[in-house]
């Protein structure tokens, strides 16, 4: 399998250390063609995860996305939601034809209200079962350090999607497969927006007793809209089938770590981006403030309006995930927000 990655940001770049520590080829797509000249003379991305040092003979780095496409079994998909339409453009059907796509998306396309996988569809003709996503808590620098972190990789085919996660396995990346390709895209997205929140609720100096009660709540409420929405494994407790006799692993529901694990790395990791965003619009900055402080992409800004756009469909009671969308797009003040936020928690 020849793997190819799009993008090179500290995600993007911490997958593709998993990927060439098993001294596993690469291609990689990088936009800066000074970034690849950097990344072949140093042995580093410049800008992110800077610590990881490459060899760069298994790395063939091109700024022409086409030609990485052409290269590659597996294409994985490293850049924010909001860049994607731009990014891939002006390839054709026929440069995804055939391809293995492994999202590492974990945002919805905003102007759109959809998921990469739809998007996909819709654009290029790619069917689901060529679709996989790559997903779970594992921050970008952890992974950089090498402390343990737990991935899961979701598809409809399940054995695609073993030996897809085969390529990942190492001493500090344990990997799960998981045929709940909808529900953990979701499920991400709504972590970030939550999470955001948690940044929200530290900066208006809100603490740890609240913050467990708003995460649990949140919880509850994201499991909520995926029932809604169709989603599967949502009963904490219960799982399907018996256990795998092999890894002794049980089914996943919504207790398993690419769902609650996820969302409480997100809330309270001070790596988190979405809760260091968060934080700032506690403490009173306007959203373009924050955005120009933090200088990189919080999904869940975006995946706010999304979620509510897309819940006007879904119905489901998310009044959590509501009032985070007023503070950023409503200009409701954090305060306010969050007085309406401790109504609702049980």
């Amino acid at each position: 399998m020849d793997f190819g990655i799009i993008g090179s940001g500290s995600w993007a770049t911490a997958l593709a250390k998993i990927l060439t520590d098993k001294n596993h080829g690469l291609n990689w797509w990088i936009r800066n063609e000074d970034t690849i000249r950097h990344i072949n003379e140093r042995h580093h991305n410049p800008h992110y995860l800077s610590s990881v040092d490459f060899n760069t003979a298994l790395l063939n780095m091109s700024s022409d996305m086409g030609k990485v496409f052409q290269a590659s079994d597996v294409v994985v998909i490293g850049i924010p939601s909001a860049f994607i339409e731009s990014g891939v453009e002006h390839l054709r059907p026929q440069d995804w034809k055939d391809k293995k796509v492994l999202s590492a998306v974990k945002g919805v396309l905003p102007g759109r209200d959809v998921l990469l996988n739809e998007y996909l569809k819709q654009q290029f003709e790619v069917p689901l079962e060529n679709y996989f996503a790559v997903l779970g808590p594992c921050h970008a620098e952890e992974v950089a350090a090498e402390k343990l972190s737990y991935l899961t990789f979701s598809g409809i085919d399940v054995t695609t999607a073993s030996t897809i996660a085969s390529h990942f396995h190492n001493d500090y990346v344990n990997t799960i497969v998981n045929p709940d390709i909808m529900g953990v895209q979701y499920a991400a997205v709504l972590k970030n927006i939550y999470a955001l929140g948690a940044g929200i609720a530290h900066g208006l100096d809100y603490g740890d007793n609240f913050l467990s009660v708003y995460i649990a709540n949140a919880a509850d409420e994201m499991a909520g809209f995926l029932r809604s929405s169709g989603a599967a494994h949502i009963v904490v407790g219960e799982h399907e089938g018996e256990e795998d006799p092999i890894t002794h692993r049980k089914s996943p529901n919504y207790a398993a770590s690419v769902y609650l694990g996820d969302l409480l790395v997100t809330c309270y990791s001070l790596y988190s981006r979405n809760r260091t965003f968060g934080n700032m619009i506690g403490k009173g900055y306007s959203v373009k403030a924050a955005q120009l402080e933090l200088n990189m992409v919080a999904e869940g800004y975006n995946a706010a309006k999304c979620i509510h756009n897309i819940n006007h469909k879904v119905k489901s009671s998310m009044p959590i995930a509501e009032t985070i969308y007023k503070i950023l797009w409503e200009n409701v003040k954090a305060a306010n927000g969050f007085k309406q936020i401790e109504a609702v928690l049980v």
